[in-house]
């Protein structure tokens, strides 16, 4: 399949990127700032998994894209707060934090990606 990613490849990486959210906020300090921004990456950091499904299953192209660009939202919201969560040393282990970051740029570029050649698809 070469570089190709089929679907169930990234429902898969979505979904393990959702588990590395869950421990992480898990392991945030009960305090405002950990609980808030446990609760800000599980709500963005699980979504982008739940929704893929319904991108899946969508109308039309235009839906799709839509779909898709729901997904980016979710990732870049929660790209941010790991980085906030990072810079205000909330989570003590680093080396997820950063394996989490890159999944989670990875996925924002793959997604960038899948939204251009939809668009490609339109024209």
């Amino acid at each position: 399949m070469g570089d190709t990613i089929s679907k169930w490849d990234l429902e898969d990486r979505l979904i393990d990127f959702a588990i590395l959210i869950i421990d992480i906020s898990e392991s945030l300090p009960n305090t405002k700032a950990g609980n808030h921004l446990a609760g800000q990456i599980i709500r963005s950091g699980t979504s982008p998994a739940l929704n893929y499904g319904e991108a899946q299953d969508a109308e039309s192209n235009q839906d799709f894209i839509h779909k898709i660009k729901i997904i980016l939202k979710e990732l870049r919201e929660t790209f941010v707060a790991l980085k906030i969560i990072k810079k205000a040393e909330l989570y003590k282990n680093e080396d997820k934090l950063k394996k989490t970051l890159k999944e989670n740029d990875e996925l924002i570029a793959i997604f960038v990606a899948t939204v251009k050649t939809a668009r490609s698809r339109k024209k």
